[in-house]
């Protein structure tokens, strides 16, 4: 047998009808997770088929893209702002209650975004197949699982079957070297990737992301780098396990112990890629060499290391109306352009150790005068970590807004939005016109970056405050 990425061993290892000429394979699913606002449809195709949901214990529920993230909301008796985001709230659970799914109600202390939460509460394995009703599930690729988004009716074929029609893609190492130089993060790292190989450059594949400058990132750097694996076109991004995944897993609340632990940890060893596989492409990158990365257009491959300038449009319609949309030139510096929000949060960075590089910049300094700064940690767990730590307090000392958790500003569905014509520092996944609100103008950035635009109020260097 010829030698095997993890991408060929997963697939293979799920394959229940392996694909022909004439159709897709059919893939087993091992998670499913859900959320409030791509289930609705596929609970109301189950029960106007009169069907059930296949395997309760291999799906989640929780709340988090249309969640207000104001406490009151929450906990206080102030009722959710948005009708539509209660009427979503509604549904998930009265269709959790009545198909015997688990769910992180409004109020469960483990709830969060859905892909915060299942790597944290030890639904995430290496090895499984996920999905999820959302673009960013390729983030559970980071523990070595193939993980991807899928449509609504998708998701009521995954509830109906446990199983989902896929044509297998290609593979795409992605080989990165060397150690990230201070004040450069995995999102960096990441933006760098995409803005190299283009939005649509991972199109039709699996990335593998390999080499020395990913086994030195810890496990939420890995979920950063993987979550945005869809802004690059790919189907999903992987890490091979090793050492630092375990770590990690072995202190999550549901994974085996024991006999049980130590048969899971031989298997997961014997995931990585063999020597001699075949990727049908490959890229390499030095991480040595990165720098802090900011977007200056309307997608994520329009990136830039933070001190270069804006490239000319050269006459490109799309480039030429993304400038035109952010209110940006050719030729010129981000570097002291005057921004009004930012924000921490998102299944991209909404992590302790993003919140502790934030905080890390912010720590006896103040946010600048006209300055919207908003931090929403990505899970709950997350929010009593950070307040246990001291780190919420150097948030709320600095004159930042520390919510509850949630999507939040990531996409402009709750309530947390941006003004039109408005600059936002962002340190989510997606800067598509209006994605942030009607003519918002985002630029994503890593925690550090953010936190350094929102002190000085202007687009900085984030290396010249740490």
């Amino acid at each position: 047998m010829s030698a095997r990425t993890l991408f060929d061993k997963v697939w293979a290892s799920h394959e229940v009808v392996p694909e022909s000429a004439d159709a897709p394979a059919v893939l087993y699913v091992d998670l499913h997770l859900i959320h409030e606002v791509t289930s609705p449809q596929a609970f109301a195709v189950l029960r106007a088929s009169g069907l059930k949901v296949r395997r309760v214990d291999r799906t989640l529920a929780t709340m988090d893209h249309s969640t207000p993230t104001r406490t009151a909301q929450i906990f206080g008796d102030v009722p959710i702002a948005l009708d539509d985001a209660a009427k979503q709230v509604r549904q998930l659970e009265d269709n959790t209650r009545a198909f015997g799914v688990e769910l992180f109600g409004l109020r469960d202390p483990r709830r969060g975004i859905v892909h915060v939460i299942g790597p944290e509460q030890g639904y995430t394995r290496p090895g499984m197949t996920i999905v999820c009703g959302d673009s960013h599930t390729s983030t559970h690729g980071a523990f070595g699982s193939l993980a991807f988004g899928i449509g609504s009716t998708e998701v009521g074929h995954v509830l109906a079957t446990q199983c989902l029609l896929q044509r297998k893609p290609k593979a795409f190492a992605v080989n990165v070297s060397g150690r990230l130089p201070a004040g450069v993060t995995a999102k960096d790292m990441i933006l760098a990737i995409i803005g190299k190989i283009g939005v649509s450059g991972g199109t039709g594949h699996v990335l593998e992301y390999r080499g020395s400058g990913i086994e030195a990132l810890s496990m939420e750097e890995r979920m950063t780098v993987c979550n945005m694996s869809i802004e690059a076109g790919a189907r999903a991004g992987m890490i091979a396990p090793d050492e630092v995944t375990f770590a990690y897993l072995a202190e999550r609340p549901r994974m085996p112990t024991g006999r049980p632990w130590d048969e899971a940890l031989a298997g997961w060893r014997a995931l990585a890629s063999e020597p001699g596989a075949v990727f049908d492409r490959s890229v390499d990158f030095d991480a040595t060499r990165l720098e802090p990365m900011i977007t200056y257009g309307t997608n994520p491959g329009m990136v830039l290391p933070i001190g270069a300038s804006i490239p000319a449009s050269g006459g490109d319609p799309v480039t030429e109306r993304a400038l035109a949309y952010m209110g940006l030139r050719g030729g010129e510096s981000l570097l002291g352009k005057r921004i009004d929000v930012v924000f921490i949060g998102s299944c991209t960075n909404g992590r302790l150790e993003d919140l502790e590089a934030a905080a890390r910049v912010l720590k006896g300094r103040r946010v600048a005068a006209g300055v919207q700064m908003l931090v929403v940690p990505g899970s709950q767990q997350i929010k009593r970590e950070a307040e246990q730590s001291g780190i919420a307090d150097v948030f709320k000392e600095a004159g930042a807004d520390w919510r509850e958790s949630g999507c939040s500003m990531c996409l402009g569905m709750n309530g947390d939005t941006v003004a039109s014509g408005a600059y936002a520092v962002s340190t989510s996944n997606r800067n598509f016109e209006g994605r942030q609100g009607v003519g918002a103008r985002t630029l994503l950035a890593s925690p550090y970056t953010a936190a350094a635009c929102a002190v000085t109020g202007r687009i900085s260097d984030p290396r010249e405050l740490l």
